[in-house]
C-alpha cells in the first residue's frame, strides 16, 4: 500500500503464484476510474485466462498524479502492456487537460470550438507530439500513443449519438425507426 493505493509491485511473482505464463504482449492493462476510485486489471488477450486485479484505490480521485502513482507502483515501464480504458483515463495518461478543452482529441488536432467546420472538415491533422503547454497538453505523458488501444464502445456510442443528432427528426429513417421500436424505461 502506497499513498492510498493498494497495488501489486511484483507482477512476475504474482503470475508464478497463479501458474500463469506472463508474456507482456499477451496481456493488456485496463484502467478504470471514477470520482472516488481507481482500478487496474490485467486482461488476457485470448480471453482464456481470468482477469487479474493489480491495483485499486478507494481514496484516490481521477487525476494525472494518481495515474502516475499507479503506473509506478505496478512497474509499467518494465512491462509496457497495451492500455485500454475510457476516453477520460486515456486523456489523463497522455497528460491532456480535463474539462471543456479546445483540443480534446488525443489522436488529432480537432478544434471543437470551430462550429463552422464540424460537419464540413473530414480530415483533421494527426497530433505530432504531446508537449506540455501546446494543444491542451497539461502534463508529461505517462505512456506513448502506440501503447493505447482505442476504446471502441465509447467511440461507437459517441458516433451513433452524433449521427442521430445530425438528422432532421421528422424526415429521416430514424424517425420511422423510433416509431416502430417501443421505448423501454
Amino acid at each position: 500500500m502506497e499513498r492510498g493505493l493498494v497495488a501489486c509491485t511484483g507482477i512476475d511473482g504474482l503470475m508464478q503464484t497463479l501458474n500463469v505464463s506472463h508474456i507482456p504482449l499477451d496481456w493488456r492493462l485496463l484502467i478504470d476510474s471514477s470520482k472516488l476510485s481507481l482500478k487496474a486489471v490485467l486482461l488476457h488477450n485470448g480471453k482464456t485466462l481470468p482477469s487479474i486485479p493489480v491495483g485499486h484505490s478507494v481514496h484516490n480521485k481521477e487525476s494525472h498524479e494518481n495515474m502516475k502513482i499507479l503506473m509506478e507502483a505496478i512497474n509499467y515501464d518494465k512491462f509496457k502492456w497495451q492500455i485500454c480504458g475510457d476516453l477520460k483515463v486515456i486523456a489523463l495518461l497522455l497528460g491532456i487537460q480535463q474539462g471543456f478543452t479546445k483540443y480534446c482529441c488525443y489522436i488529432c488536432e480537432w478544434d471543437n470550438r470551430v462550429l463552422s467546420l464540424h460537419y464540413s472538415t473530414k480530415d483533421w491533422p494527426a497530433r505530432k507530439s504531446l508537449e506540455p503547454g501546446i494543444m491542451n497538453v497539461e502534463n508529461q505523458p505517462l505512456v506513448g500513443l502506440s501503447e493505447i488501444l482505442f476504446p471502441s464502445i465509447h467511440l461507437k456510442v459517441g458516433l451513433t449519438k452524433k449521427f442521430c443528432k445530425g438528422h432532421e427528426p421528422r424526415r429521416s429513417c430514424l424517425y420511422l425507426l423510433t416509431r416502430k421500436v417501443p421505448q423501454t424505461k
